[in-house]
């Protein structure tokens, strides 16, 4: 039977129904492919592992239905994600592709999640509860290998008020980009029984808003942040883009992951000249700790680059960064983008002044027509190095391929 034709069939009787016309006709469904290869080669004396080496393939399904009519709406999304080994093995582990054995080190041969979101609609505001990817200063979940982390429990998005959007919530689960388990909630090795969060951004104009969020990790930490976004037009293709960003964060409870003393003030400045884009940060740590966020998700830093965080207690960094867009020379879909990042004073066990420092390139090109239009192909080079006491070290290439297929 055709396909398209038994989705109609199935389709058509529930679009039929007034109340849940928008539920189907609002809906959408895709598919994402993402091909993942990582060589990372360690150069430090006496590592673990000379290299560690792996390719996999991923798939994510995302259904994402629209509201019901009437006052509440009423909606729900599905999310099915499978990644499959291509090649790995237990000397080549552990580049966050794949998962493997506890005790036989063995990558798995593939691994899968399913999550279900229920949502519910009044005027502006949306409640959903099961599986959530946020996008926040105190939790955004990570998307940078083959599969994207999620989180379990509650988010209510309200945007009542022109320029004005307020988010609240509780989570209690985290899914690892590496995993197929939903483990509780937590920050290094300790875990908590939940995870709450409440603040808001207002944009005063499209040129500059404000942020303010608050979350605690019960028994392990508390935290606060302040933001600004502000970009100045400056003429014709011309246009300066200031991001800052402070962090309070502190023990909270029982502390399970021990003292969390640390307040982590970063900003990125951005000047934007045609094709160009010309960037520096800054990222001042203090107090006595690393900058704490969620397992399963990444700090919200300017200074969170390909390999590396820069979150270690202590560690001030600075980056210089740009841009190119080779649209401006008739070539649209290929973008260049190469930073340098630099952090000094880290402080771990025995260490006061460790310095960590990462290059990064990445080359990108997206086929603008033909029968592989749409398909995104980059290609990301590192190379990182530390001293001062610390000793990691290591040159990295990934090669990543991915596609959309929108079903509907």
């Amino acid at each position: 039977m055709n396909p398209i034709r038994l989705l109609a069939g199935l389709t058509l009787p529930l679009a039929c129904t007034p109340a849940l016309a928008g539920f189907v006709e609002d809906s959408h469904a895709k598919i994402e492919l993402r091909n993942h290869y990582i060589n990372r080669d360690f150069r430090q004396a006496n590592a673990a592992q000379s290299k560690a080496e792996e390719w996999a393939q991923g798939f994510t399904a995302k259904l994402e239905s629209g509201f019901t009519d009437g006052t509440l709406g009423f909606g729900v999304d599905a999310m099915g994600q499978l990644g499959i080994k291509l090649d790995s093995s237990r000397d080549r582990r552990n580049t966050g592709l794949l998962p493997y054995g506890r005790d036989s080190l063995e990558p798995v041969d593939d691994y899968s999640e399913l999550g279900v979101t229920a949502k519910v609609r009044l005027s502006k505001s949306v409640l959903r509860l099961g599986t959530l990817q946020p996008l926040l200063p105190v939790v955004t979940y990570n998307d940078t290998r083959l599969l994207a982390s999620t989180f379990q429990g509650g988010l209510l998005t309200s945007q009542d008020i022109d320029g004005l959007t307020l988010n609240g919530g509780r989570l209690t689960k985290a899914n690892l980009r590496d995993s197929s388990s939903n483990d509780d909630i937590g920050y290094g090795a300790a875990t908590s029984d939940h995870f709450d969060f409440g603040g808001g951004s207002y944009a005063f104009n499209p040129q500059l808003s404000v942020s303010y969020y608050y979350a605690k990790l019960e028994e392990i930490y508390r935290q606060q942040f302040v933001g600004l976004v502000h970009t100045l037009p400056l003429g014709e293709g011309l246009s300066l883009r200031s991001d800052l960003r402070w962090f309070d964060s502190r023990g909270d409870g029982a502390e399970r992951a021990g003292r969390i003393d640390n307040r982590n003030f970063n900003g990125m400045f951005t000047l934007a000249v045609g094709a160009h884009k010309f960037s520096g940060t800054f990222q001042q740590m203090s107090g006595d700790s690393a900058f704490p966020f969620l397992n399963g998700g990444d700090p919200y830093t300017v200074n969170l680059v390909t390999y590396n965080t820069f979150t270690r207690a202590g560690l001030d960094s600075w980056q210089a960064r740009y841009d190119y867009d080779f649209a401006a020379l008739g070539i649209p879909g290929l973008s260049f983008m190469t930073r340098y990042t630099d952090g000094r004073h880290a402080k771990a066990a025995g260490i006061d002044n460790g310095r960590e420092r990462e290059r990064d390139t990445d080359l990108a090109y997206v086929i603008q027509s033909g029968p592989l239009k749409n398909v995104s192909l980059r290609w990301r080079n590192v190379t990182f190095r530390s001293g001062n006491g610390l000793t990691n070290a290591l040159d990295e290439n990934r090669l990543i391929i991915g596609y959309t297929l929108a079903l509907w």
